[in-house]
């Protein structure tokens, strides 16, 4: 592995490389080239990379490349990179240029390595947008005849495992009314679509999803963004609110819908369900890899999306250096000890994977 000098180098050279949604390609180019210099050829997806070692079953190391932009309140330069009393500050240095180093010293740990399966890094584009680079990894994984086994997804948990994700469904619910106007109302016995969506909103409280899931708690609906009318003097004839629902396995996408169909009087209408909860049992062997990786983890379950979302049908876990707090933040920071944790921990959870393959065969 590399020296800890080596990797907090990579690591604050990766998070000075600027790589918003959309500009990839130059920290793309760069880990391209770290990666080939160190003998590896990886594949180039866009602007994600695909490298992969050994034979057999894959284990996937994924995670992603680009950041968000600069919040508001920044005090630094965001890809000026400074270490400060042990913080490293810089934009994604957190989320998840941490994980990127990491899983990347990681990966090349084992590159001459004789492992019982093939160990695939995958350093994506575009996740803190639409997952582009981790569905076209899978889609070239599953081309070649070699979809992963089990995937380990890069996020800061500060390192304990995420065995479950939230999904998401984002609806709409609309409520009808008669517009006219506004001084002619009453008189017309107009129905104001504005105070009927006003009425579904407060029946929302009622809705019953059920219990909580024992890892991920309860599904939630929130009202987000509300709209209604065209002018001040026009009585709405349409109102909407967008709902953000944060989805468990307890209930698939059908029933949520229903369930919020019984307490409204208007029309809920889906205009995104393609994000689905994740689960993983804890009794599975990436799980016991994990915890034998990482003994003091805290088995846990996700309210926040990640590539964990794409992953379907294999055991997946989110895990990596960082807090989860830290991410999207203004003067955004990861510790030194953090990066050099990750590090070792994808290390070990990769030789721990192989010894329990090793175990089970024997």
């Amino acid at each position: 592995m590399l020296s800890e000098r080596e990797i907090l180098s990579l690591h604050r050279t990766i998070t000075g490389a600027r790589s918003v949604s959309g500009e990839e390609e130059a920290l793309a180019d760069f880990l391209e080239g770290l990666l080939r210099r160190n003998g590896v050829k990886p594949s180039r997806i866009g602007n994600s990379l695909l490298a992969t070692v050994g034979q057999g079953p894959v284990l996937l190391l994924d995670t992603h490349l680009d950041t968000v932009p600069p919040a508001p309140g920044w005090t630094r330069d965001p890809w000026a990179v400074e270490s400060v009393d042990g913080r490293i500050y810089g934009l994604g240095s957190n989320d998840a240029k941490a994980s990127v180093a990491a899983m990347t010293v990681a990966f090349l740990a084992y590159r001459e390595a004789d492992l019982p399966f093939t160990l695939a890094l995958a350093l994506v584009e575009g996740e803190e947008t639409r997952g582009t680079g981790t569905e076209a990894v899978l889609a070239e994984l599953s081309r070649r005849g070699m979809p992963p086994a089990a995937a380990v997804v890069g996020e800061p948990t500060g390192l304990d495992v995420a065995v479950a994700q939230k999904g998401l469904m984002v609806l709409e619910l609309a409520a009808k009314g008669d517009a006219c106007h506004a001084a002619h109302a009453a008189a017309l016995g107009a129905t104001n679509a504005a105070r009927r969506l006003a009425h579904d909103l407060v029946a929302l409280e009622a809705v019953d999803f059920g219990p909580p899931h024992p890892q991920l708690g309860p599904i939630t609906l929130e009202p987000t963004v509300v709209r209604a009318g065209t002018a001040r003097n026009v009585v709405p004839g349409e109102a909407t609110a967008v709902l953000d629902v944060r989805t468990t396995p307890a209930l698939d996408r059908k029933q949520i819908v229903e369930r919020i169909g019984r307490v409204v009087a208007g029309e809920v209408r889906v205009l995104s369900d393609r994000l689905v909860p994740r689960e993983t049992p804890e009794d599975s062997g990436l799980v016991a890899a994990a915890l034998r990786a990482r003994p003091q983890a805290r088995l846990f379950g996700s309210a926040t999306l990640s590539d964990m979302v794409f992953m379907d049908g294999i055991p997946v876990v989110k895990c990596g250096p960082g807090r989860t707090e830290r991410s999207h933040t203004p003067d955004e920071y990861v510790l030194e000890e953090e990066v050099l944790d990750g590090a070792r921990f994808y290390t070990r959870l990769v030789r721990a994977f192989a010894e329990m393959r090793e175990e089970a065969a024997a």
